[in-house]
């Protein structure tokens, strides 16, 4: 399965923020998006996610069906900032998430998804407004989970999860990529090393992936700070 980006402008009134990016993501494979503050890595998601109108681009997904437009029902994205309904209990919002959407989702088993996450039993009729940041996080990676969409945009996803938690949703994303095409956008370089397969560097309003080929960490790792570096001087 491939996610083909044609062509994508997008400019806030005469500051251009991503100027013709052509880039072909594939499934099977984890890509941490980097960049410096202000770079577009948000508003590159947005634009995929139909959240902001753009300048101009094309996005096509191809998979077993053929190569069709790239539908937005065909899209996870999990914010930094999670959203969740704060008046309902952990478990009232996975039964009715999973109630309207049983349809197309096979498995309806509500302990294995809390399982899948490592929510605790104690914290499943917890209201959502108790839990914190990290535990909605959480909540909102598992409703993605479920939706099984195509393609997983992650924008920040484990800056607010402790470090136990973090390797738990590392091994989760790691489980996913097989079957989906999954971008994570992160500050933190070490992260995206440790997670990612491909690192792909928001670079001058486009993208650029940096090739780790005959690289031991130490150079790969200079050699995309220099990239970042070179950004910031342009």
């Amino acid at each position: 399965m491939k996610l083909e980006v044609i062509n994508l402008s997008k400019s806030y009134a005469d500051n251009k923020v991503l100027n013709g990016i052509d880039f072909t993501f594939e499934s099977g494979k984890i890509y941490g998006l980097i960049g410096r503050n202000g770079a577009g890595k948000t508003t590159f998601f947005n634009a995929l996610n139909e959240d902001i109108d753009i300048d101009s681009g094309y996005f096509y997904l191809e998979d077993e069906y053929g190569r069709n437009p790239l539908d937005v029902k065909d899209i996870g994205y999990v914010i930094s900032t999670p959203v969740v309904p704060e008046f309902l209990t952990a478990k009232e919002f996975l039964t009715f998430f999973i109630e309207i959407n049983k349809e197309k989702i096979e498995n309806t088993d509500i302990d294995y998804y809390f399982n899948l996450v490592q929510i605790a039993k104690e914290d499943q009729d917890k209201l959502l407004r108790d839990f914190s940041h990290g535990m909605k996080n959480k909540m909102q990676i598992l409703i993605n989970i479920i939706s099984n969409p195509k393609v997983i945009l992650l924008d920040e996803p484990l800056t607010s999860l402790d470090i136990v938690v973090q390797e738990e949703m590392k091994k989760l994303f790691k489980k996913l990529k097989k079957d989906h095409i999954i971008i994570f956008s992160t500050h933190i370089l070490e992260l995206a090393m440790d997670l990612c397969d491909e690192i792909v560097i928001l670079n001058h309003k486009k993208l650029e992936q940096i090739s780790k080929d005959n690289l031991n960490t130490k150079k790969y790792k200079d050699k995309i700070i220099s990239a970042l570096k070179d950004e910031k001087n342009a």
